[in-house]
């Protein structure tokens, strides 16, 4: 799946992930009152709001783009709907050839981590059978309970063809109020960054591994040290636009290749047309405001990439 990813990436020229992480603050009154109107200020209303506002995006950007990130979090909210919501939005985006990175962030050890692996990335077996749950191509993980919880996963993602984002230096704030911690004189970012590198020296692709890290796009520097950790490690990057990280501090987070990273904006692009830039698209065209938006951050960061030193 690493390399499907890469094709796409060198096809379409753009390393980039739309995070498909949708409130109802962003989608157009249009659309839902067309989804209230059918099933009511409901659970079910809500969730077929989000699903037509995904699909819309979805088919403005597929040919554009090479993955998507739903965030598990903004289905769940809406219950039992709004995780058929996100069913229906992976299997969308995958009938359309895009990647899917499911944004899970699961964290646990033994036979429950070895239960989400099952559900969002193998099949769990009913009698003689065996079906896929979510079937999403990459999770993201949380690695704070060590292998216990990470090994789980790579057992599926081997057996699937699959692959990992593992949380290792994140884009929010707090986030140094343990990452950037010092043990043994290295920050603790550091020596999960190394530890992603070990396992992803077991799961090699043709030239990076499938296990993959999160390094957020508002700190550079701490890319630049990590990039050089982990050179075998495709790394997701957000933070950028919305979060505050611009496509001149991208450029650390890329190999000489050009390749090594891809990396994520979600409301930047799926809430485009309330931006100043993209308000003349208007809400009636929300969805070509998003297209323009990822044609724009493509031009921005590979601009920046150009400059890479």
């Amino acid at each position: 799946m690493i390399q499907k990813l890469i094709s796409k990436i060198e096809q379409n020229n753009a390393p980039i992930v739309v995070g498909l992480d949708p409130m109802l603050s962003y989608i157009p009154k249009h659309v839902l009152e067309k989804a209230f109107g059918e099933f009511g200020e409901t659970l079910e209303g809500a969730a077929e709001a989000i699903w037509q506002f995904n699909k819309a995006i979805v088919d403005a950007t597929y040919d554009l783009i090479p993955a998507v990130k739903p965030q598990i979090a903004m289905y769940e909210q809406f219950g039992i709907p709004g995780m058929i919501a996100f069913k229906k939005t992976v299997d969308y985006c995958k009938e359309k050839d895009l990647v899917v990175i499911g944004d899970i962030k699961r964290g646990d050890i033994g036979s429950t981590s070895a239960a989400y692996a099952t559900g969002h990335l193998g099949k769990v077996t009913v009698g003689n059978k065996s079906y896929y749950g979510f079937d999403e191509d990459f999770a993201t993980v949380n690695p704070y309970l060590g292998s216990d919880g990470i090994t789980p996963f790579i057992d599926v993602c081997k057996e699937e063809n699959k692959g990992l984002f593992i949380l290792v230096k994140t884009s929010n704030p707090s986030s140094g109020e343990f990452q950037d911690q010092f043990i043994d004189g290295k920050p603790l970012y550091e020596l999960v960054g190394k530890k992603v590198a070990e396992w992803g020296e077991m799961c090699m692709g043709e030239k990076y591994s499938y296990i993959g890290a999160v390094v957020g796009a508002t700190y550079p520097e701490m890319g630049k040290v990590l990039r050089k950790l982990m050179p075998k490690t495709y790394i997701l990057v957000p933070g950028y636009g919305a979060q505050g990280g611009k496509a001149s501090d991208l450029a650390p987070y890329f190999n000489e290749d050009g390749l090594g990273a891809i990396i994520n904006s979600s409301r930047g692009i799926i809430a485009a047309y309330k931006q100043s830039t993209y308000e003349s698209f208007g809400a009636a065209n929300f969805a070509d405001a998003s297209r323009q938006a990822v044609i724009d951050m493509r031009e921005d960061i590979n601009q920046a990439l150009s400059h890479k030193e």
